[in-house]
This record gives structure tokens, sequence and C-alpha cells, in this order.
């Protein structure tokens, strides 16, 4: 019987070839919670915004993996010193950086399990995997989370200007087609160097940053935080709320056997075992839209209308307001739709709700960009660069909502 080739390669839309570097890496991708990317969408519900928006997260972390592999070719060229079990333990990270992703990625969060980040699920799946492969993961978990001695590894899994950031905006900016997003990756990484145990830019490369910045708030307003994805995503975290509510007053909802135990179960980090991450690795985006294709012929009102809004894209309206709502601002539609609707005062808040979004491209409290100057010495990118846009980057701009039903607008 042949052994399998392992050395594959991938043929990306945005970088061309993708290699895989070694039998471990490609064992690791062949893994089944590995393969659940495949079926988990990178930019949530914002397809109803952009309709080429259907890459995966499978997508974005095999790009990752190659851009990665870039940088760890830049720095060793420029004789930064980076062991052979250093630079696996790298792609592994990288690779597995997003493996804790539930469905639609950020979307529904919070909804499944308890105040559960992806990080801290990523994190689980790569612990567990180090049992599978028998400890090859130690030093990949010892970077991603921060507790190796050369720090600039964190810096090029998780940072301000990570592999993770590169790869996103260029590939969601390609799928959207929301052309301000694209950045030059090749060229920030051509400008990649190491001093002090830090990862730096170099002088020549500042333009570039500043691009990437820029380019990262434009594709926060235009797609992440775009006003359709923002108000599809709520009603797709309150349709998991509404069947949570039902389940636990013992109406059973048909849906799958994973789906199905998440929402009878309140699971919080700390009960996670080795079932239950099975259980959550078993979860994907088909789960869910499957489960609200069939929840919309639901008896409960609100369950069904909320979930034929997402099925039909008729959804809820969304007002943008440039200062915080008056809190007596969403009585009048609240009103209108009761006056519709059988709907109870608490139900209510299903439909007519307000909240706030928040985009700050670059944190002067995080881990800064840094500079590497030409006479060695380095500097935060927001001092270093001549661009006074650049301090605006850095200061936090919130934007608040109201969403309501179309219908009130008509009562």
């Amino acid at each position: 019987m042949n052994a399998t080739n392992k050395l594959k390669i991938f043929n990306d839309p945005i970088y061309g070839f993708i290699t895989i570097p070694n039998s471990l890496i490609y064992d690791l991708i062949q893994h089944p919670y590995f393969q659940r990317l495949r079926r988990i969408s990178q930019m949530g519900m914002t397809y109803l915004v952009y309709p080429g928006a259907h890459h995966t997260r499978f997508h974005h972390a095999l790009g990752c993996l190659h851009i990665m592999q870039k940088a760890v070719q830049t720095l060793t060229f420029k004789g930064v010193a980076i062991s052979d079990e250093e630079e696996n333990a790298l792609y592994i990270a990288i690779l597995l950086h997003d493996i804790g992703h539930g469905p639609f990625s950020h979307a529904m969060e919070h909804s499944i399990v308890e105040d559960v980040h992806h990080e801290q699920l990523s994190l689980l799946f790569m612990e567990q995997l180090n049992k599978d492969f028998k400890g090859k993961l130690s030093l990949a978990i010892e970077i991603f989370k921060g507790e190796y001695h050369r720090k600039f590894m964190l810096q090029l899994i998780s940072s301000q200007l990570d592999m993770d950031r590169m790869d996103y905006l260029r590939r969601d900016s390609f799928y959207s087609g929301v052309a301000e997003g694209n950045i030059n990756s090749e060229r920030l990484i051509q400008m990649m160097n190491v001093q002090d145990d830090y990862l730096v830019i170099e002088e020549k490369g500042i333009y570039s940053v500043e691009k990437f910045l820029v380019a990262r708030r434009l594709m926060y307003w235009q797609a992440y935080l775009h006003k359709t994805s923002v108000v599809a995503e709520l009603i797709l975290t309150k349709i998991l709320k509404r069947a949570k509510e039902l389940t636990h007053k013992g109406i059973t909802l048909e849906c799958s056997k994973p789906l199905q135990f998440f929402l009878q179960n309140k699971v919080e980090l700390t009960h996670f075992t080795k079932e239950i991450l099975d259980t959550f690795s078993y979860l994907d985006d088909y789960d869910v839209l499957s489960a609200i294709k069939t929840w919309q012929f639901n008896d409960d009102f609100v369950l069904s209308s909320l979930c034929k809004m997402i099925i039909n894209r008729d959804l809820l309206k969304i007002r943008m307001l440039e200062e915080k709502p008056h809190k007596d601002i969403l009585n009048p539609y609240k009103e209108a739709f009761m006056k519709l609707h059988e709907v109870s005062e608490k139900d209510i808040d299903y439909f007519v709700f307000k909240g706030k979004i928040k985009n700050q491209a670059y944190s002067k409290e995080s881990e800064p960009i840094r500079i590497l100057k030409k006479d060695k010495t380095i500097e935060d990118v927001v001092q270093a660069s001549d661009q006074l846009n650049l301090k605006a980057l850095s200061k936090p701009v919130t934007k608040y909502f109201i969403c309501f039903p179309k219908v009130t607008l008509e009562a």
C-alpha cells in the first residue's frame, strides 16, 4: 500500500500556491477539528451585504500559514535565529489560532457557550490535539499563550500587525469586493525585522503600515460593522437566545444533536471535558442554518419571525445615531409593534432594541507597532508617522443605533 504524500499544495486565489511544509502540519489539517473550519464562515452574516463573502475559516487559516512561512524566511534571511522547532511551532500556532471559532465566527461567540472567547476554545482544542499528537504541539501552545521567552514570536501570531490581520484584511477585501481593505502584505513582511526581541518594521515600510491601519478602519466601517451585517448578527444571537429560552421551558425544538446539547445546557469554560469539546467540534454553520430553516415554521411567534428575517433577508430596520439615544426613544416603536401583534412587554425586546458599535484601528494601550529607525532607535508608529490621521485612528469612534421592525414605520 502506498504511503500518503503529505507535502501537498493548495491553490489559493490570493497568494497562488500554498505549500504544506511537513507531515505534522498535513496531519493537523486533516484532523476533523481543523476540517470543521471548512464549514465556518469567515465573515459571519456579511454575505447578506456582500454576496461574495462566503469564504471560510479554513481558507483564512491556510493563508495565515502561508504568510507566516514568508515572515520566517524574511527574518532568517536578515539574521534572526529561528530553530527548526521554533519555526514549526510558529506554523502550528498560526494554523490553529482560530480553531475555536463557533458557527458564523464572531456572530454567536457568546450565544452557544456562556462568555467563552474563541481564543480560549482554540487553546482547549490545541491542548487536546497535543495529547493526540503526543506532545508535538507543546512549544506552539507555549508561544500561543505568551509564555515563550522570545516575545516577537507571539507578536507574529497575536498583535496589532500579526499574520492573522494581514491575511483577513486582504482575504476579506478580495471576497467582499471592498477594495479599500486591500493591503500590501508582501511589502509589510519584507520590512519586518527583530530588534531587542521585539518585532519591528523598518522605517522605509512606514507608509505600508499607515495604509494597513487605514485599510483596517475602512474594512470595519464598510464590512465588519456595516449596519446590515450588525443587525443580521444581532438577529442571529436573538434566535439562539429565544431557542434556549423555549428549550428551558420544556419545549423541544427540532435541530441537530450537538446544537440541541448546547440549547439544553449552560456550558461555561470550566465545564469543558473532552466529550463537550468533541460535541462543540460537531457544530458548524450548517447546524444553525438548518435549525433556522426549520424554526421559521415554529408556533412561537418570536422564534419564527426572527428566523424568517434571516432566511428571507427581510431584516429589522437599523437606524444609526451620532449621539447616545434617549432612554424613551424605543417606546413608540414598541407600542406600534405590540398593537400589530400579540407580543408581551418582555418579548418586545427581541424586536425593538438599541446598541452601539466601536471602531479603533490602532490602540495605544495595546502592544504598539514599532518602527525601527535608521539610527536603530525604536518608535511607536503614531510618533514615527508624519500623518496626522494616524493619531486620529488611535481614538475609538463609537456609533449608536436603534433597531425596530420596518412595519412600525407604517403603523
